[in-house]
């Protein structure tokens, strides 16, 4: 269970301070949660917060009863927590099998490894031994960047837009593996996403804006709510 109490966010620049979250209360224990919300409203931010990436500067965070505010993304790695970035890291040097085995924090066999590769729709045997460099396109390296996160089964799992950069890959295979971690883990996992047929999964929806909550609770009560809503006009040319 992941619990944000009062979490607040502040920076300065040479403009003075500005709020970029503010006090976000929330409990998540559910199978599958949907950030969603216009642009610049706080998701990816308060998903750095939860990851380790971003440090709040109000509020506490608690990880299956645990305080983890002050933990690093190291450390809440190791306490079971991923991020999937909204636009992946490439290493040089690294071959996808590598990323694979530090993914997993053991070598796993190549089968194991092909196997995950698979899982996302990759032809294993054309990426296995390929650098994770600037020669992959976005799109594979947001598939690859999924199948470490399959490798780690970790308790919980947040994704920054994953439909991003994929659009030859169809949204009911991207679906599918998400069921499939869940199934294997038995962990939670947070998806930021605009698209309806990601949010159609989700068991609960939290719409953000302004840094703030606007709205949280089911998706069968939120997401007609957030289809008709003025608020959320920007969001439907992307759904």
């Amino acid at each position: 269970m992941l619990e944000l109490k009062n979490i607040g966010y502040r920076v300065k620049d040479e403009l003075g301070e500005k709020q970029i979250l503010k006090d976000i209360n929330l409990t998540l224990d559910e199978r599958f949660v949907a950030f969603t919300g216009p642009n610049g409203g706080g998701k990816s931010t308060l998903a750095k917060v939860i990851a380790g990436i971003v440090t709040p500067t109000e509020g506490r965070i608690y990880f299956d009863g645990e305080d983890i505010t002050e933990l690093s993304i190291t450390e809440r790695a190791q306490k079971g927590i991923s991020y999937a970035f909204q636009q992946p890291v490439r290493f040089k040097g690294l071959t996808v099998r590598d990323l694979i085995n530090i993914a997993a924090g053991k070598n796993i066999k190549v089968s194991d490894a092909c196997a995950y590769l698979s899982e996302v729709g990759m032809c294993a045997r054309d990426y296995i031994d390929r650098e994770v460099n600037a020669s992959l396109s976005g799109g594979e390296l947001k598939r690859i960047e999924i199948a470490t996160i399959l490798a780690r089964g970790t308790k919980l799992s947040i994704f920054d837009e994953p439909e991003a950069g994929i659009d030859l890959w169809s949204f009911n295979n991207l679906i599918r593996v998400f069921e499939k971690m869940h199934e294997k883990t038995k962990g939670n996992i947070l998806i930021i996403s605009h698209q309806e047929r990601i949010l159609n999964i989700a068991d609960k929806i939290v719409v953000l804006a302004n840094g703030q909550i606007q709205n949280v609770g089911e998706k069968a009560k939120i997401l007609p709510e957030l289809l008709r809503s003025d608020t959320c006009k920007a969001l439907t040319d992307k759904l």
